[in-house]
């Protein structure tokens, strides 16, 4: 009995640690919905995240609001973000965006930026060629 007490109980210790790991952080991941996921919902006042790349000439300063285009490669969807966008906004660039979708529009209020260690001056044109969903 020794023997298998030696071994059982740091294996339920081990297991019951695991599972708790598990639980909790499967509770704590935030997912973002794609152009396409957010299209086929019905609109609510359920908070959610979108995610997708800026489409070129689609972003329409207001002052305090910013309207511009959301795409995944097979869809888009407009948004309407309040308030300032962060510094690095701009077309072609990756976001995710908070707020809730009404059927026809992202309204959001919260915008993260996707961006990666290359800096490009305000000169250099955007590739489209290079950032296409196309695989020609």
């Amino acid at each position: 009995m020794r023997r298998y007490a030696r071994f059982v109980i740091p294996a339920v210790v081990i297991v019951a640690v695991l599972v708790f790991l598990l639980v909790n952080l499967s509770a704590s991941l935030v997912y973002y919905n794609t152009p396409a996921e957010v299209q086929e919902r019905a609109g609510s006042a359920e908070r959610l995240r979108l995610g997708g790349r800026v489409a070129p000439d689609s972003v329409v300063d207001g002052g305090t609001t910013v309207t511009f285009t959301v795409e995944d490669c097979d869809t888009d969807v407009t948004v309407i973000h309040t308030g300032v966008p962060p510094q690095l906004f701009q077309e072609g660039i990756g976001v995710v965006v908070e707020g809730t979708w009404d059927g026809t529009a992202f309204e959001s209020d919260t915008m993260l930026v996707k961006h990666d260690e290359q800096y490009r001056s305000d000169d250099e044109h955007y590739d489209t060629e290079r950032h296409s969903c196309s695989d020609a």
